[in-house]
């Protein structure tokens, strides 16, 4: 059985790493080679690092964060925001970078993921999908008029955002991210924009739905209360690997209390 992994994510904001709930309301939580250095050496078994405000600003991707932090750290690091041609993906992983992480960009340019996993291979090559959810309520069923019943169930749908979450795209979830593993990625970076920051739990039905669509790894991220959540995530959610970000930029949990939950209840982890 592979080790499921535990990835603290470190979303930056002028150079700053910030945290807040569904994307807004930000506040600062230190600085990001700083924090990756300590969460390297604390026992995670990779960092992500996202210039959210990148591609809404139009900005230059972050190169000199990438090659700080493939200085600081010895454990493997995705990097990503602005990224916008074959030479953006270039630049950050001759930085240093492990992977980087596509979002925007896959769905204004999908050739680009195809163009990265041939240059560099899938594995390097992660698409970032920020999804919302825009039926099903939080059961997961709705009842809704039907001719022939009075009300039908309707399966949940989640609508994937762009630009920071500040941009619908029409594109359902499950089938953007079927799509992405046709393209060539080698990785989704799932995230619930309805969970993110709030501490209450993944969204256990989005991941398992996008986890039961593809035959590659899915990143689940949004939502991290505590163990029992990551727990929940990557068993009932089949991620193998859980995304936080709260609990330890704010010491709620050390990645190490996590794992060791983790292991006491059968879940393979490197400790």
């Amino acid at each position: 059985m592979l080790a499921k992994r535990i990835i603290p994510c470190l979303d930056v904001k002028n150079g700053r790493v910030v945290k807040g709930r569904s994307f807004v309301n930000l506040r600062d939580a230190g600085d990001p080679v700083e924090q990756g250095r300590l969460y390297s050496e604390a026992g995670a078994d990779e960092l992500v690092f996202l210039d959210i405000t990148a591609t809404l600003e139009a900005r230059q991707t972050i190169r000199a964060l990438a090659a700080a932090v493939g200085r600081a750290v010895f454990i493997p690091y995705t990097i990503g925001g602005g990224i916008r041609e074959l030479d953006d993906i270039k630049a950050l992983l001759q930085a240093g970078a492990e992977k980087i992480s596509i979002n925007s960009a896959a769905v204004r340019k999908p050739g680009l993921i195809t163009e990265g996993a041939n240059a560099f291979g899938n594995q390097a090559v992660v698409v970032a999908i920020d999804a919302k959810r825009v039926g099903g309520g939080g059961t997961g069923f709705q009842p809704v008029p039907s001719e022939s019943t009075g009300y039908k169930p309707v399966l949940p749908k989640w609508e994937v955002y762009i630009d920071a979450g500040t941009r619908a795209t029409g594109l359902d979830a499950v089938q953007w991210a079927r799509r992405v593993e046709e393209l060539g990625c080698g990785e989704i970076l799932l995230t619930s924009i309805d969970a993110d920051g709030h501490t209450a739990g993944y969204d256990i039905e989005l991941t398992r739905a996008i986890a039961g669509a593809v035959g590659i790894p899915v990143i689940a991220s949004g939502g991290a209360g505590g163990p029992e959540d990551i727990w929940r995530v990557l068993t009932e959610g089949q991620a193998d690997a859980a995304l936080a970000a709260s609990i330890f930029h704010y010491g709620q949990y050390t990645i190490a209390q996590v794992k060791e939950y983790l292991r006491d209840r059968g879940v393979s982890v490197r400790l």
